[in-house]
C-alpha cells in the first residue's frame, strides 16, 4: 500500500469515449470501402498484396504505423523517463536497418516475384527450410501480437478505467473485420490514417506538457539536471542494458530481423508497382520512424520534468512503469474532456496497425506456404475465401494470445526480446541464402536450429535470472514533494533481501543486454550454417540462379574484376541483368518443379530478359500489373 496520497486523476468521460470510438469507426469504414469498391476484381493476389499496384506514399505510412506500435507510444517515454534519452540512438539503428533492407534484401525478394518471403527459402534451399521458417514466423508473430494487444489495454485500464477485456476484444474484432473485408489495401490505408492519429496524439501531449512545465528550455534544463541527457555511453560491456554499442549494434540486428526479412514488411514492399517505388517507400518510412522516435523521447523528457519531485511509480500511484504515459495524459488533460480520448486513440492506432499487419501477413504466409502447396489447383474464388477465413482464424488467435502476455514484463523489452530470439535466427538464415552462395540446405537447417537454441537459451535464462540492477542502472526518481498519508513517515530505506542462489551463467551469459539476442541468433545461425555447408560439401555457384544471390562485393567500387569473380563463388553475375531470365525458368523448374513463382512471371514478350526489367530505366516493374495494361 502506498504511503503517499495520490492526487485525484479523472477517469474517462463521455467525450473521451466518443473520440476513441471514432477511431474504430473510421478504421472499420475503410475496410468496408475497399470491400465494396473492389468486390468484383478481388482475387487472392489482390487481397493479399493489393494487386501489386501500390505507390510509395501509403506504403511508407503503413510501415511506420505498423512497427511504431503501442509499445512505442507507451513504452518508449517510460524508458526515457527511467533510464534517460539514450533511446534516441535508435536513430542510427533505424538508418542502418533501412539501408540494409533497401539495398541488400529487398532487391532479391522483389525481383524473385514472390508473395511470401519464405518462398525464397524453397527456391534457394528446399521445402524443409521453407516450412521450418514459416512455422517459426507464425509463432513469433502471434506471441508479439499478444503483447501489442494486451500491454496497452492493461495500462489504459488501470489508469483511465477503460475496460481491459473490452478493449482487447474490440481491438481484435475491428482489426479482423477490416483485414477480412478489405485485404492489404484496407490495412495500408488504415495504417496511413492511424499514423496521422499517432503523431497528432504525441504532438498534443508535447505541447500541453511543455507549456505546463515552463517551456522547452525549462524542460531541457530539468532533464539535464536529472542526468536524462547523458546519451553517449561508449562502455563496451555487453552486459549493460543500454549503451551506444548495445543500441546501435544490437538494435540494428534486432530491427533488421524485424524489417529486412519480416513478411509483414516485405509484403508491403513487393505490393509496390516497381522496385524503385518500394525502395522509396522504405526511405520515406525512415523519416516516419525518426519522427515518432523523437516525439516519444521528448514525451519522456517532458514527463520527467513534470514528475521530477514526485514520481508516481515510486510513490505507487501506478503499479507498472508502462502506465506512466497514460497517467501523465490523464493528469495534464484533466480539465480538457475529449483530449485523453485522443491519446488513447493514439496508443490504439499503434495497436490496430500492428495487429492488422500481423493478421494480414500471417494469412499470406499460411496460404502461400501451407495451403497453396498442399492444394495447388484451388480456384481464385476459393483461394480468396480461404485467405479471408485465415484472417478470421489469426484474428481470434492473436486476441486470445493477449492473455499470456501479462507474464512477460515491460512492453519494450518483452517485444524486442521476442523479435530478437525469433528474428535473429531468421535473419541469419536469409543472410546465408542471399550473401553466401556456398551455403547448402543442410547448413541452412543446422544453422537455423543452432541460432534458435542459442537465442532462446540466453533469452529464457535472462527471463528466469534477470540481470543485476547494476547493469541496467535506472536513474534517480524522487518522491520529495509527494503528499504523505496521515500518520505515516517518509519512506525508509528497506534493507535488500538476501540474494538467491544464482547459477554461474546468471551474471554473465544470462545478463547480456536483451538487444544482443538477435545478434547471437543471427551470428550463431550464419557461422554454424557455413561450417556445416563446408563439411557436407558447399553448393556450387553455377547451379544457383543469380537472382537469388546479392553480390555484396559489387557495393564496393574498389574491388577488381578478378576479386569480384572470386567472391561471386561461381555465381554467374557477369551477365547483364536483362539476360538473367534466359535460362532461369528451366533452372528453377529443375529445382522446385513446374509450378513455380518465377515461371508464372515469365511472359512470351520478355522471355529473353528478367521479368519486369526495363533496360532504359534500369528498374523493375511488377509483371502482374503490366499484364493488365
Amino acid at each position: 500500500m502506498s504511503n503517499f496520497v495520490a492526487p485525484e486523476v479523472k477517469k474517462f468521460m463521455a467525450w473521451d469515449y466518443l473520440v476513441f470510438a471514432g477511431l474504430f469507426l473510421v478504421c472499420a469504414s475503410i475496410g468496408v470501402f475497399f470491400a465494396v469498391k473492389e468486390r468484383k476484381k478481388k482475387t487472392s493476389k489482390e487481397f493479399l498484396v493489393g494487386g501489386k499496384q501500390m505507390t510509395c506514399g501509403p506504403i511508407a505510412f503503413s510501415l511506420t504505423s505498423s512497427f511504431m506500435s503501442a509499445v512505442t507510444v507507451l513504452g518508449t517515454p517510460s524508458e526515457v523517463y527511467r533510464y534517460g534519452a539514450s533511446f534516441v540512438l535508435f536513430f542510427l539503428s533505424y538508418a542502418f536497418v533501412i539501408i540494409f533492407t533497401a539495398e541488400l534484401f529487398l532487391p532479391v525478394f522483389y525481383r524473385s516475384g514472390i508473395t511470401s518471403t519464405y518462398e525464397y527459402l524453397e527456391l534457394r534451399f528446399n521445402k524443409i527450410v521453407r516450412l521450418a521458417a514459416t512455422l517459426i514466423y507464425v509463432l513469433q508473430t502471434i506471441l508479439y501480437t499478444g503483447i501489442v494487444v494486451y500491454a496497452p489495454s492493461l495500462a489504459l485500464n488501470q489508469v483511465t478505467g477503460f475496460d481491459l477485456w473490452g478493449s482487447v476484444v474490440a481491438t481484435g474484432v475491428v482489426c479482423t473485420f477490416y483485414c477480412t473485408l478489405g485485404g492489404l489495401k484496407a490495412v495500408v490505408w488504415t495504417d496511413a490514417f492511424q499514423m496521422v492519429v499517432m503523431v497528432a496524439g504525441f504532438v498534443t501531449v508535447l505541447i500541453r506538457g511543455t507549456t505546463l512545465n515552463g517551456g522547452s528550455t525549462k524542460v531541457w534544463e530539468t532533464a539535464y539536471e536529472g542526468s536524462r541527457l547523458n546519451i553517449f555511453d561508449f562502455d563496451v560491456d555487453p552486459l549493460r542494458r543500454h549503451t551506444f554499442w548495445t543500441i546501435v549494434v544490437g538494435g540494428t540486428f534486432t530491427w533488421l530481423g524485424l524489417y529486412g526479412v519480416n513478411q509483414s514488411t516485405i509484403q508491403r514492399c513487393i505490393s509496390c508497382r516497381s522496385e524503385k517505388q518500394a525502395k522509396l517507400a522504405l526511405y520515406l518510412n525512415l523519416l516516419g520512424l525518426w519522427t515518432v522516435l523523437v516525439c516519444a523521447v521528448f514525451c519522456g523528457l517532458v514527463m520527467f520534468s513534470h514528475y521530477k519531485s514526485c514520481d508516481p511509480w515510486t510513490a505507487e500511484f501506478i503499479s507498472a512503469p508502462d502506465q506512466l504515459m497514460p497517467y501523465f495524459v490523464m493528469d495534464i488533460f484533466s480539465s480538457m474532456p475529449g483530449v485523453p480520448g485522443l491519446f488513447v486513440a493514439c496508443a490504439f492506432s499503434g495497436t490496430l496497425s500492428t495487429v492488422a499487419a500481423s493478421i494480414n501477413a500471417l494469412a499470406t504466409v499460411t496460404f502461400e506456404d501451407l495451403v497453396k502447396k498442399s492444394f495447388p489447383n484451388l480456384s481464385e474464388k476459393t483461394s480468396t475465401w480461404i485467405s479471408k477465413g485465415l484472417c478470421i482464424v489469426y484474428g481470434v488467435l492473436c486476441t486470445s494470445m493477449a492473455a499470456a502476455a501479462s507474464l512477460l514484463g515491460g512492453v519494450v523489452q518483452a517485444s524486442l526480446s521476442i523479435h530478437g530470439m525469433c528474428g535473429g535466427p531468421m535473419l541469419g538464415l536469409f543472410t546465408l541464402g542471399i550473401v553466401f552462395p556456398c551455403a547448402n540446405w543442410k547448413g541452412a537447417v543446422g544453422g537455423l536450429v543452432a541460432g534458435i537454441i542459442l537465442a532462446f537459451w540466453v533469452g529464457t535464462g535472462s527471463f528466469i535470472y534477470p540481470a543485476p540492477p547494476a547493469k541496467s542502472i535506472p536513474l534517480h526518481l524522487s518522491t520529495l514533494n509527494c503528499t504523505l498519508a496521515n500518520g505515516t513517515e517518509a519512506l525508509a530505506m528497506v534493507a535488500p533481501a538476501a540474494a538467491a542462489d544464482r547459477p554461474l551463467l546468471a551474471d554473465t551469459w544470462y545478463s547480456l543486454s536483451y538487444l544482443y539476442f538477435s545478434a547471437i541468433g543471427c551470428l550463431g545461425c550464419a557461422i554454424t550454417g557455413l561450417l556445416i555447408s563446408f563439411i557436407t560439401g558447399p553448393s556450387k555457384g553455377e547451379d544457383i540462379p543469380p537472382v537469388l544471390i546479392k553480390p555484396v562485393c559489387n557495393l564496393f567500387c574498389c574491388c577488381s574484376e578478378r576479386a569480384r569473380a572470386l567472391l561471386w563463388c561461381g555465381v554467374r553475375h557477369e551477365a547483364a541483368e536483362m539476360e538473367f531470365g534466359k535460362n532461369l525458368p528451366n533452372v528453377i523448374a529443375n529445382r522446385t518443379g513446374t509450378d513455380d513463382t518465377f515461371q508464372s512471371n515469365i511472359t512470351t514478350e520478355n522471355k529473353h530478359q528478367f521479368p519486369g526489367y526495363n533496360p532504359e530505366e534500369k528498374s523493375y516493374t511488377n509483371m502482374s500489373r503490366e499484364s493488365r495494361l
